[in-house]
């Protein structure tokens, strides 16, 4: 699939700028110094969080482009998706999943900063045969040059998103009030660019849709759902308690998409960065349908988990970090029967 015309025009890759900065600010202005104690506080979950999104996502991204014979630029793309760290969406959608938000949003912290180590090295080492596919056909082509991954490019790119980021936290250490305006303004800008783009793809390229192959749609919504899927499967096999399940598994599919934007825009060119970019705004749209589905199933799911959770969380409040809730015999299901507090309480674990 080839763009016989660039996919983003200048307004675009402004609004896009635009879009990645209240993002991250907004991110950012959802963190705080505490978040990143709790990393080291409670290394297990965030640890299977790191290997469910830098482990698992990457070859489920590789898997996906090989199976589906995918083009190399949009293979690039796909596993680009595949190595991003978590945004701050994965933090809303766990919140109404009724999962552990303080685990994503330490999930998120810990991947943010670890994505300028993990990122540039994945993404060499798994896109290395789409890389020379490129490169021979750049040389077949007659241009006289080889195409490489900018590996310090994307780190620089990283750099200039977490700058918002750190700014963010600025300003939420001295006045949360514009804090939560940011953080809650973030998601909204995010899907307005969204559709726009969206709206403008088919306006200038009506044909796109229908001439993108069956194969780049299939990747752009079974990423995600694979990365539901192996979170949820991961965290159960490390015995991991469903509250902090459901925060792993929405963390591993839910990739910080606007991030991709940045590095793509930053570090790619023509004539394969209007396809990356077709993907990334693809999995960008598709992946908050599936989430949203894949979180009222959740949410329905832990509900008697949640109500136990809230139930005990609010006994150690009132009676002391000591006291230990009593439940009747079979009332609680094996899987917290345990631990009914789910791992916020230590007094609760039996």
């Amino acid at each position: 699939m080839e763009f016989e015309t660039q996919l983003l025009y200048a307004i675009d890759q402004a609004l896009l700028a635009l879009m990645i900065f209240v993002i991250m600010f907004g991110m950012g202005a959802s963190l705080t110094i505490n978040d990143f104690k709790a990393v080291i506080r409670k290394p297990r979950g965030v640890f299977i969080g790191f290997l469910s999104q830098f482990g698992i996502m990457p070859l489920v991204a590789l898997s996906l482009a090989i199976v589906l014979n995918l083009q190399p630029a949009f293979a690039i793309a796909l596993i680009l998706i595949g190595c991003l760290p978590g945004g701050t969406t994965s933090n809303m959608f766990t919140y109404f999943a009724r999962g552990s938000v303080a685990l994503s949003i330490s999930m998120t912290t810990a991947s943010t900063l670890l994505a300028l180590i993990m990122m540039p090295l994945l993404l060499s080492f798994y896109a290395s045969g789409f890389t020379r596919q490129i490169s021979e056909e750049m040389l077949s082509a007659g241009t006289g040059t080889e195409f490489v991954i900018p590996t310090l490019n994307i780190i620089v790119s990283l750099l200039l998103v977490l700058v918002p980021v750190a700014g963010g936290m600025v300003l939420r250490r001295f006045s949360r009030g514009w804090a939560k305006t940011a953080e809650d303004t973030a998601g909204f800008v995010a899907i307005i660019v969204i559709l726009f783009l969206l709206g403008t793809a088919f306006t200038r390229h009506g044909s796109l849709f229908l001439e993108t192959p069956w194969e780049v749609y299939f990747a752009a919504i079974f990423v995600g759902l694979f990365g539901f899927l192996f979170g949820y499967i991961v965290s159960w096999l490390f015995g991991v308690q469903p509250l902090f399940q459901r925060a792993i598994s929405l963390e591993t599919g839910i990739q910080n998409g606007p991030v991709s934007f940045a590095i793509i825009l930053l570090s790619f060119s023509e004539p394969i960065q209007s396809q990356m970019i077709w993907l990334a705004i693809l999995y960008s749209t598709f992946i908050v349908m599936t989430s949203s589905f894949i979180t009222l199933y959740l949410r329905r799911k832990g509900k008697f988990d949640w109500e136990v959770h809230r139930n005990t969380v609010i006994h150690n409040r009132l009676f002391g970090e000591n006291y230990v809730s009593e439940y009747p015999d079979g009332f609680l299901p094996p899987r917290i029967a345990h631990d009914p507090s789910q791992g916020i309480s230590p007094s609760q674990k039996r």
